[in-house]
């Protein structure tokens, strides 16, 4: 059955507007560096679901809740300070392995990082680390899903948003930019 979300675009960024969408479950799918509309497209492709605007929800609504914890979470991040919480998430429509990936990614605290190897062995499958890097490339919830905390085993910053938005150099920018806003510096790959 498909699932109706609420979408907003609440929130100015430092790299343009975020977009986010929530289900009953938690937030599905967050986005920026995009239009509205293509996101819309994007969510409802991916979920089979009606878009509901979030202006046009109930005020007692969970998708908004889940929309409001996010906004604050996002706020703390941008400014550089820990989110007091984080929304719940759905990941229902994600593969097993994906969803196993993203749930060790979601428990790294504000200014910890892990090596794709790293995670990939957390979760029982030592030889994966590329595979660790694919679904955190696939990651529908970043920034609130803290795939900016993978770094390569070296410690240089790795990769960053799959090809989903801008130039390799731009997504490296971003995620080094996030995690110098959490006090982690990365060394450049090769020293």
């Amino acid at each position: 059955m498909p699932r109706p979300v609420a979408i907003a675009t609440f929130l100015p960024g430092p790299w343009g507007p975020v977009h986010l969408a929530a289900t009953n479950r938690g937030v599905v799918a967050l986005e920026w560096l995009a239009d509205g509309s293509s996101f819309e497209a994007r969510v409802r492709r991916r979920l089979g679901g009606q878009i509901q605007p979030a202006s046009s929800a109930a005020a007692t609504d969970r998708r908004l809740e889940h929309l409001r914890i996010a906004a604050v979470a996002l706020r703390a991040l941008f400014a550089g300070r820990p989110p007091a919480a984080l929304p719940a998430f759905d990941l229902a429509d994600r593969p097993v392995w994906d969803r196993d990936v993203l749930l060790e990614v979601s428990r790294l605290e504000w200014g910890e990082t892990a090596s794709y190897g790293e995670i990939a062995r957390r979760i029982g499958a030592p030889r994966a680390a590329r595979a660790v890097g694919g679904a955190v490339g696939r990651n529908p919830i970043g920034l609130l899903i803290p795939c900016h905390r993978v770094i390569a085993s070296d410690g240089s910053l790795g990769g960053y948003g799959g090809d989903a938005w801008g130039s390799h150099e731009e997504r490296l920018a971003i995620k080094r930019d996030l995690l110098l806003r959490e006090g982690v510096t990365t060394r450049t790959a090769g020293r």
